[in-house]
């Protein structure tokens, strides 16, 4: 077994990070850049920077603080939010991002994945996927729905069906965030991770309801992800990145050693 990832999220909201319960009733809880400097000393794989209100606000990412971010930490860097055009991915990129994360902008223009894997590499592109299950129908058959505009609007899109054909399109890797588990603390979406993960031959980032090292190790096995996206529980210091590691090494899940 390949070892796992473990990432941190900083959803950022005007210069601050934030973080709310099913992508509502968020607060301010830090500055971005004082938080990637600690989370890189304690060895967090990689880090994840979202502004969380560009693309409602249908404003640009704000590139500064990207900027900030970057020069701070030497591990793998993704960023996303209001990033609707190749313009968009080269600033990023510029400011120090090493991939660059397209949500809602590429499900009304899935041309953007292709596009900007055919000029920056597959490797680069991540497509953050933000799903809420809605129950089965034809036009959802795996019961989960894409939304989009930071989860404040339904598409009508399948989740699984989203997945594939963004894979097929040349996406390097699947973020997967559950707007149901999102901040509550108790654990995956294992379903929805595991569906997602079985239906596409690249890596899936299980993202939202993280609370206790176990729930990593729940979707590590149970759900096949291949990273684990994680954020309240680092940033409220219920836990290091250090002691979550440790634990999933005891569990027998292979990470990438603190040194």
């Amino acid at each position: 077994m390949l070892s796992k990832r473990i990432i941190i999220c900083l959803d950022v909201r005007e210069g601050k990070t934030t973080k709310g319960i099913k992508f509502k009733g968020n607060v301010d809880i830090g500055d971005p850049v004082e938080m990637a400097r600690e989370y890189y000393k304690q060895g967090v794989d990689e880090l994840v920077f979202y502004d969380i209100t560009a693309s409602s606000d249908k404003r640009k990412i704000i590139i500064d603080v990207v900027s900030d971010v970057a020069k701070n930490i030497f591990i793998p860097f993704s960023v996303g939010g209001g990033i609707s055009s190749l313009d968009d991915m080269y600033n990023v990129l510029k400011a120090g991002a090493e991939k660059i994360s397209v949500n809602t902008a590429a499900v009304l223009n899935p041309e953007l994945i292709s596009e900007g894997a055919k000029i920056f590499g597959s490797q680069c592109i991540v497509l953050g996927m933000d799903a809420k299950k809605v129950g089965k129908s034809a036009e959802i058959p795996s019961g989960y729905e894409v939304w989009i505009n930071g989860g404040r609007t339904p598409m009508g899109v399948d989740a699984v069906e989203w997945a594939q054909k963004a894979r097929d399109l040349g996406v390097g890797e699947i973020c997967l965030n559950s707007i149901d588990a999102d901040g509550t603390n108790e654990g995956y979406e294992l379903k929805l991770t595991f569906l997602i993960s079985g239906a596409v031959n690249i890596p899936v980032i299980a993202s939202g309801g993280a609370g206790r090292p176990e729930h990593l190790r729940n979707v590590f096995v149970e759900a096949n992800a291949d990273a684990a996206l994680i954020a309240s529980m680092v940033h409220y210091q219920h836990y290091t990145v250090g002691e979550i590691k440790t634990y999933l090494e005891q569990e027998g899940v292979p990470v990438r050693t603190v040194v």
